[in-house]
């Protein structure tokens, strides 16, 4: 063969291959957020077994050759404290019931915090804490990111507000091994989430931000500024 063909040969068979990996590579990622949408589909009716938070935990345990135990109890949101319930919105997401999934009032302020040089708060949604926490684990990443804006409008729309704080408030961590507010109550205060008063439930909700290092009993402050959050809330 000549050189000059067998140089265009192998430049054909490298674009081809190019473009093989590029299409196989696409045809991974529509499948994986296929099966997350299907998954999101199934959670309207079926509670998760675990999530990738959980997963991550337990790996991260086994690779430091530390003990893990796991306490979770799905309850239903009927069986949770309204007080619960509103001190983690407050907390966590104030405008839970107006947006369809992003808040973008909260973002803009966020980004002109950031351009003053201020510290900011984070503007993620219990919508999207969810899906992060479902599917994502705690690691960050533009891809991640990008995966996970995709996945909130679904989970809006196939699962609604009442089930989306149902599956938040059941597999949220609030401590280590610890997920879900059931588990959250009896481990921190030894009675059921039902019956979880106003001022435990805003310490609780304070914990949620670094579930790991905080403990109710020293979030003095934190919990005073969520129980007023409530009160203009009206709750």
């Amino acid at each position: 063969m000549p050189p000059i063909l067998y140089s265009r040969t192998r430049a054909l068979l490298r674009e081809v291959s190019f473009r093989s990996a590029l299409l196989w590579l696409g045809s991974v990622v529509v499948s994986l957020w296929l099966l997350a949408v299907l998954l999101l589909l199934a959670a309207r009716w079926i509670d998760p077994p675990t999530t990738a938070v959980q997963i991550e935990r337990r790996v991260q345990a086994w690779m430091r050759h530390k003990p893990y135990q796991k306490r979770s109890e799905f309850v239903p949101l009927s069986q949770i404290s309204p007080e619960l319930q509103h001190a983690v919105i407050s907390a966590e997401d104030a405008r839970f019931y107006q947006h369809h999934g992003f808040d973008w009032h909260a973002i803009q302020i966020d980004a002109e915090t950031d351009m003053e040089g201020g510290r900011v708060r984070g503007a993620s949604t219990l919508t999207q804490q969810l899906v992060k926490n479902l599917f994502f684990g705690t690691s960050r990443s533009i891809l991640r990111k990008g995966a996970e804006t995709t996945l909130v409008p679904v989970a809006e729309l196939v699962l609604g507000k009442r089930r989306i704080l149902e599956l938040y408030l059941n597999v949220v961590e609030w401590g280590p091994g610890i997920y879900g507010a059931e588990s959250a109550c009896h481990t921190w205060y030894g009675i059921p989430a039902s019956k979880i008063g106003r001022e435990q439930s805003a310490r609780l909700a304070a914990i949620l931000p670094s579930p790991l290092k905080r403990k109710p009993g020293r979030m003095d402050r934190y919990s005073g500024i969520i129980l007023e959050r409530m009160r203009q809330a009206g709750w």
